[in-house]
């Protein structure tokens, strides 16, 4: 059975002019993000992948090229409709957690929901502590976690609005590996529990290697792609 095709990218290019020359930050991409998959970009500092996932997340817009999100054109949006296509579709894990240092991590959870004009559910925010095991956490500050705790924190507040779309750039990079794997298995959870779709980067090849699919930037473009491999 084929799988809902949640982000469809046809030709996408980013440019940017620096002085007097033109870099192609991406240089006519083309790629799908499915419902139920986890997607991993690949490829040296340079290369595109972050340009490609901000693209990818609406929170950067295309040179040119054609970029779908949940079925909707998105390439041309002024910003006040991608902030509407965002909202309760995509969450974000960034590699620096953004956490409110005055919010417990209850309500650093819940901030996305209030923000979404939603009154927090008690139990659904339980719900959310309980699968990122932070509910005997759930009223510390961020500065009285560890940095795992604060990573993890990151996920249960992107994860509160049951996101289509899970992004996350880098996310494991501040970890330490024992840390770092067990955030990525909270990242696949969601992906085979809840059929969330997740396109994130790492420089982790053992972590990309677990990823249904892999795709490697080289100057702008896919320079190549990888399927695991059915168990």
């Amino acid at each position: 059975m084929t799988q809902e095709i949640l982000i469809s990218g046809r030709n996408l290019q980013r440019h940017y002019r620096r002085g007097s020359e033109i870099v192609r930050a991406l240089d006519g991409v083309d790629i799908e993000v499915r419902r139920g998959e986890s997607l991993c970009v690949v490829g040296q500092s340079g290369s595109g992948k972050t340009t490609l996932i901000n693209l990818l997340s609406a929170l950067d817009a295309p040179t040119a090229g054609e970029l779908s999100i949940c079925g909707r054109r998105v390439d041309g949006l002024p910003e006040a409709a991608l902030t509407a296509v965002r909202r309760g579709l995509l969450g974000y894990v960034f590699q620096q957690f953004h956490l409110i240092p005055t919010l417990t991590v209850a309500e650093n959870v819940a901030l996305p929901l209030l923000l979404l004009g939603k009154k927090p559910d008690p139990a659904e925010i339980n719900r959310v502590l309980e699968s990122i095991g932070l509910a005997e956490r759930a009223r510390h500050l961020p500065r009285e976690l560890s940095g795992g705790q604060m990573q993890r924190t990151a996920i249960g507040r992107a994860l509160i609005v049951r996101p289509r779309v899970l992004i996350a750039d880098e996310p494991t990079g501040n970890l330490d590996r024992a840390t770092g794997e067990a955030i990525f298995g909270l990242f696949l959870q969601a992906v085979q529990r809840d059929g969330v779709a997740l396109v994130l980067t790492t420089h982790n090849s053992s972590l990309a290697e677990r990823c249904d699919r892999a795709v490697t930037l080289q100057d702008g473009r896919i320079s190549g792609e990888r399927r695991r491999a059915a168990a």
